[in-house]
């Protein structure tokens, strides 16, 4: 059977909360520095503005306990509000750390070029390469990511976590993998393949040198444009465990979107980034993560651990603290959670998802927890 319209599922959801396609274009579900690297589940910053709008103040201070790629604490300093972020996955607080940080713009452009012209004239060897790596990209391709990343351990910080940022973008796009895969690849693709997303034969990447030239264009283009509107509030990132971790300040309130039971492993995502940056490894510590499975020992497990999560984050912020949750619980775990937790359960919304970051098949629907710290 058909799906059903865009019309007829819209009469059934929150409006404010969902959006079409041609009312939100991908342009700006991603816009400025929401595009600095592709992610897998994050959730839109109009989602976000609407929560600020509706929960928060101008000199609030705004928590997400799962900080992903960072869209809480985008928005909140747009807001104007401070932010303060946690989360398991190194390269996820890189990520957030390189979009919030404030930069001398036109010194940075400078030195990233800078980089991409020592790496130029570098590109040889590729001693240091994990087997990994060698596994994953031509040897071409890898001599050039390497020779990058030689260059990029000569520059200061905070631009070195800048050209970090450029570097891992451009191992994702050069892997030899198939155009049409980059999420979610297997195995190598080594031979000609018949390409679904450009409708014909294409060949496996060779090279590395044109992703790096052309993101270090885009990631300054992209901070730049993310400066012209940012309210310059105090932004806070802390690799972590939110089922531990102790806040530096009373947060105001919580804007999150936890991970989900078994779907995505946030390390594997972005391993070509820990295979070149060489980040800390902590996905024992994932929640929901894939490798515990769907089973009911897993959801158990899940349970457990998001209770465990949301009860350290209520316990470090005011009474009747708004604590927005958005997730997709088709295993209706979150009564439990909540309920572990002392959180009070407000309102429970539903929206409709159009797209995400990522190929996604068929209609796909989140629940907003509006809920209040008891």
């Amino acid at each position: 059977m058909p799906g059903r319209t865009q019309e007829a599922l819209y009469r059934e959801i929150d409006l404010e909360l969902s959006w079409s396609e041609d009312a939100l274009p991908q342009t700006e579900r991603t816009k400025h520095v929401h595009r600095l690297h592709p992610y897998l589940g994050k959730f839109i910053p109009q989602l976000v503005e609407t929560f600020l709008g509706r929960y928060f103040s101008p000199g609030d201070c705004v928590y997400d306990p799962f900080v992903g790629s960072g869209t809480t604490l985008v928005e909140a300093d747009v807001f104007g509000a401070d932010a303060v972020g946690c989360d398991v996955s190194a390269f996820n607080c890189l990520m957030t750390r390189v979009k919030t940080e404030r930069y001398p713009l036109g010194e940075l452009e400078l030195t990233l070029r800078g980089a991409l012209e020592e790496a130029r004239r570098d590109v040889g060897s590729a001693a240091g390469a994990t087997p990994w790596l060698e596994q994953w990209y031509a040897p071409r391709a890898l001599g050039e990511l390497l020779a990058y990343r030689r260059a990029v351990e000569r520059l200061p910080a905070p631009f070195a976590d800048v050209a970090r940022v450029v570097l891992a973008r451009a191992a994702r796009s050069a892997r030899l993998t198939t155009h049409f895969d980059l999420d979610f690849p297997d195995t190598p693709a080594t031979e000609p393949y018949w390409c679904h997303k450009h409708r014909r034969e294409c060949r496996p990447v060779e090279e590395a040198w044109k992703f790096l030239a052309r993101y270090t264009t885009d990631t300054v283009r992209r901070l730049r444009a993310f400066a012209s509107l940012r309210a310059g509030r105090e932004i806070v990132v802390l690799h972590g465990d939110a089922r531990s971790v102790r806040l530096p300040r009373m947060p105001t309130g919580v804007v999150t979107s936890p991970p989900y039971p078994g779907l995505i492993d946030y390390h594997e995502q972005h391993r070509y980034a820990y295979e070149l940056l060489g980040l800390e490894d902590r996905r024992a510590d994932e929640i929901g993560s894939p490798a515990a499975g769907r089973a009911k020992h897993a959801q158990r497990a899940y349970v457990e651990a998001m209770s465990d999560a949301l009860d350290n984050t209520a316990a470090q912020l005011p009474r009747d603290a708004p604590v927005l949750i958005v997730v997709n619980d088709s295993h209706d775990l979150y009564p439990v959670i909540l309920e572990n937790a002392g959180l009070l359960l407000e309102e429970r919304v539903t929206r409709h998802v159009n797209r995400r970051t990522g190929r996604r098949a068929g209609e796909f629907f989140e629940d907003v927890l509006v809920c209040r710290a008891a």
